[in-house]
């Protein structure tokens, strides 16, 4: 009877391990992985990822389609408590895709479309694909969400809604090797919605002149900061009740150094040497 227990025992041993090693060998046959733009995004802004799929296995992956039983998302944490954040949307992470054996694919997405990211915290973001029952995670990608650091503010109100406020605030960070500048809006009164923090592009800081933002009686929203030594960049936006729209952007020459540069062009056309005439000189 002992004898018969112990073999008993064995046997599931050996077919628990073998299902193991089955479960590991199917496993390393699809990979997804995650790769995100940047380490940090500003409160608002639009975090975006590439989700990649190699499939090894022998069979297609198939996600997004009616008859499709395969299935793509991103699972977001808390890195402080490790809590997972609950969905907003239930629109799909990605759009459908199918990738047969032996072949990749790349797939956009944008976490911020899918989770409530407006606290300023540390994240972690994993992949994972589910296909034949089975989970295929990819290694979790840390991410920060900040504040930002405030350089100007100014504030919005309307005529025809009497109880609605536009909060604007431009702030700066680090960001792919450079400083970036970055205008929030979020909305108070009878509205507590935070619009999409937009990115101005790099800024040279410098105190002098600051940067500034401006708010006009018919909606236009101007921001205007330092790019290098010698431009400045004009950001402008439509600001309606509804609705907040990038309209344009435009690079202007800084008229306090637009005489220096082109005394260095004149140079450069008539050929002459700076030690051979003295600056005001071309001929």
């Amino acid at each position: 009877m002992k004898f018969l227990r112990l073999l008993k025992s064995v046997s599931l041993a050996t077919a628990f391990a073998s299902a193991s090693l089955c479960l590991s060998a199917a496993t390393s046959e699809i990979r997804v992985e995650l790769k995100l733009d940047a380490s940090d995004f500003i409160v608002g802004e639009r975090i975006r990822g590439v989700v990649d799929v190699a499939n090894s296995s022998p069979d297609k992956v198939s996600v997004g389609y009616s008859n499709s039983r395969d299935s793509l998302f991103v699972e977001v944490f808390r890195s402080s408590d490790m809590k997972e954040l609950h969905r907003i949307s239930k629109k799909p992470f990605v759009a459908r895709f199918r990738v047969d054996s032996g072949e990749g694919q790349k797939l956009e997405t944008f976490l911020g479309d899918h989770y409530a990211l407006l606290e300023p915290s540390r994240y972690l973001a994993k992949p994972v694909l589910v296909h034949g029952g089975v989970r295929y995670e990819g290694q979790p990608r840390a991410f920060d969400i900040v504040d930002g650091v405030k350089v100007c503010g100014a504030m919005q109100m309307f005529a025809n809604r009497k109880n609605l406020q536009r909060d604007f605030e431009v702030v700066y960070w680090s960001k792919n090797h450079g400083e970036h500048l970055y205008l929030k809006a979020k909305d108070g009164g009878i509205s507590d919605k935070r619009w999409q923090t937009r990115d101005l592009g790099p800024i040279l800081r410098i105190d002098h002149p600051p940067t500034t933002i401006s708010v006009l009686p018919s909606g236009e929203v101007v921001v205007l900061h330092r790019l290098n030594q010698d431009q400045f960049v004009r950001s402008e936006f439509w600001s309606l009740p509804d609705a907040l729209e990038f309209r344009s952007r435009m690079a202007v020459g800084d008229p306090e150094t637009a005489g220096t540069a082109r005394v260095r062009e004149l140079y450069k056309e008539k050929g002459v040497k700076p030690k051979e005439n003295p600056w005001w000189k071309f001929w």
